[in-house]
């Protein structure tokens, strides 16, 4: 473990930060450091919890879809801690077999262990990530899959977990107890 850069805030906790964390942890579940990390800034805290929470629980996208992106974009960051919250907590829930959860980080769109419509969606995050645009022979794959909602929530899942891997990896922050670590190369 390092020492984190922005030290995540430890309790007793405001009333308006208590008010945040119960409405984004299980009752009896401590806040996770990347919630107590922004709960040094209240506001963002809110803020990241709003999009956050439009993302995971209240779009459009099957979760699967939602979570390959996802855990794609954090692996492409090299976020460890956000790709390993996930893991565990979506990807294994979901049915995310050992392989495929190997090949959001260390795979290929090409890898064997994804569907045809599961390459758009990690060709989706590469291409983000490495241009931070959309080819049109990509964009017409995914308009033939997604509708325009889905499409800006997939372009959003990518865009909002490139500023969480930003925050988790600039502030160097230890990876939750519970969380699976990056597999090896």
């Amino acid at each position: 473990m390092s020492v984190p850069r922005i030290a995540p805030l430890d309790p007793p906790y405001s009333a308006e930060v208590q008010q945040a964390f119960d409405k984004i942890m299980p009752p009896g579940q401590p806040p996770l450091n990347i919630f107590r990390t922004y709960a040094r800034h209240p506001l963002m805290l809110k803020r990241v919890m709003t999009l956050g929470a439009a993302l995971l629980s209240h779009g459009t996208l099957a979760p699967r879809d939602r979570e390959i992106v996802l855990h794609r974009t954090c692996a492409r960051c090299g976020s460890a801690y956000e790709w390993g919250v996930h893991v565990t907590a979506f990807a294994r829930p979901l049915g995310f077999s050992d392989a495929e959860i190997d090949a959001t980080a260390v795979g290929t769109a090409d890898d064997p262990v994804w569907s045809d419509r599961d390459r758009v969606l990690i060709r989706l995050a590469d291409e983000l990530h490495d241009t931070s645009t959309i080819t049109d022979g990509l964009w017409e794959s995914l308009a033939a899959e997604w509708t325009v909602e889905q499409q800006i929530e997939l372009i959003s899942v990518a865009g909002f977990y490139h500023a969480i891997s930003y925050m988790t990896n600039a502030c160097r922050m230890n990876p939750e107890a519970f969380a699976e670590p990056f597999p090896a190369n």
